[in-house]
């Protein structure tokens, strides 16, 4: 049984930080796409980022790039997303998921799994 596990949410200031980590079990996933979306309310689950198979290629959706940053450590079964200089607008509940290709989409579609989420919230 696949399983992705988000964890690392909260609640933060504009401009702090946060790591959102995913545990991926059930399968291999060193050679899976992986990545992040994100659904804030009464909007539709949006592209944040992708990482590629073996970690060296990295995706971006223009809103977050130079801000967040993906990575995906295979040993471990385990994708990151280290976000910084946080903004309101990121608020969303934020979504691992995994693709059994080594070719990521920015369609919510074309992934195959999905963990339940993890809430992040930026206010002052």
């Amino acid at each position: 049984q696949v399983q992705l596990v988000e964890s690392g949410g909260g609640t933060v200031r504009p401009g702090e930080s946060l790591t959102l980590s995913c545990d991926a079990s059930g399968r291999t996933f060193s050679a899976d796409v992986m990545g992040w979306f994100r659904q804030a309310p009464g909007k539709e689950r949006e592209f944040v980022a992708a990482v590629g198979w073996n970690a060296e290629s990295a995706y971006y959706a223009d809103s977050v790039k130079g801000r967040f940053f993906i990575s995906k450590d295979n040993a471990k079964n385990t994708l990151y997303l280290q976000m910084n200089s946080l903004k309101p607008e990121d608020t969303a509940i934020y979504y691992c998921t995994s693709r059994d290709t080594y070719y990521y989409s920015r369609r919510a579609e074309d992934w195959n799994y999905w963990g339940q989420g993890t809430q992040v919230s930026v206010s002052s």
